[in-house]
């Protein structure tokens, strides 16, 4: 099954208005502003930097950007027009930060025209994740720095026990909502072919118990795919989404997973 993100401008203005909503959830989730926080302050920003953020989706992460104190401007870009009117709508009191609508495979921009790129949880959704890649190192100046924050995905789970049916929501999700899960594990040697020095790598755990809401978007998400490709009734698909809810009342709610990011060098 294709990937949904892999997709996104040819999806029902519906999906998308849903998944960037969920983009906003993730955004505000402590867990995943520290992490965000935590690899956005290794980057040696320029005075006056230009940054450009691929796959922007609702502008979450150019708008943290924008407020770096060395950040002069942030251009974010994505393929959906739903996401980018969302960013737009999020952004208006932001003066440091535009976006658009654009494939981070071929940019419009010219070369050397950037002292930063970012992918943050994007290029696990990208066919053809090199050209990307390649496009990040063209855009930059030598010397600029590209920082990927990417999730292993073969690590996420909401299991408690072994055959826990609420796993096979992942599972789909893994299925329907990415289009190369183990892309993170492959990422150092991508970074170094496409021309790169990476310089710095991170990880981080990521955990939901008592109040796991995005994690519950996940369930729904695989639970909604399974029924979509006719592997379980509605009926089942309801008492999966159900049984999540009564485990996080209970307090009984486990989800976790691993995100990776590295900092890589334009040589020059």
């Amino acid at each position: 099954m294709p990937d949904v993100y892999a997709m996104i401008a040819e999806v029902d203005v519906a999906t998308q208005e849903r998944l960037a909503d969920i983009l906003e959830l993730r955004a505000a989730d402590p867990q995943q502003r520290a992490m965000l926080d935590s690899y956005l302050s290794e980057i040696p920003f320029v005075p006056r930097a230009r940054v450009l953020e691929i796959g922007c989706g609702t502008g979450a992460v150019a708008r943290v950007l924008a407020r770096q104190p060395a950040v002069a401007e942030v251009i974010g870009v994505d393929p959906s027009p739903v996401f980018i009117a969302k960013a737009d709508e999020l952004a208006a009191a932001e003066g440091a930060v535009a976006f658009e609508t654009g494939d981070g495979r071929a940019l419009r921009f010219p070369d050397g025209d950037f002292d930063v790129v970012v992918c943050h949880t994007v290029l696990c959704h990208a066919p053809e994740p090199e050209r990307v890649v390649a496009e990040a190192l063209r855009v930059l100046r030598p010397g600029g720095t590209f920082a990927v924050c990417e999730g292993d995905y073969p690590t996420i789970t909401v299991a408690r026990r072994e055959l826990d049916p609420l796993q096979e929501c992942i599972e789909a999700v893994k299925v329907g909502f990415v289009n190369d899960p183990w892309l993170v594990r492959r990422l150092p040697a991508l970074l170094r072919s496409a021309g790169f020095e990476v310089v710095g790598c991170r990880s981080y755990g990521y955990l939901q118990t008592d109040q796991p809401d995005y994690m519950l978007t996940l369930v729904d998400r695989g639970a909604d795919a399974l029924e979509s490709w006719g592997r379980i009734g509605p009926e089942l698909g309801a008492a999966l989404k159900a049984e999540a809810r009564s485990r996080a009342a209970a307090g009984d709610f486990y989800g976790g997973m691993g995100f990776v990011s590295f900092l890589a060098r334009r040589p020059g």
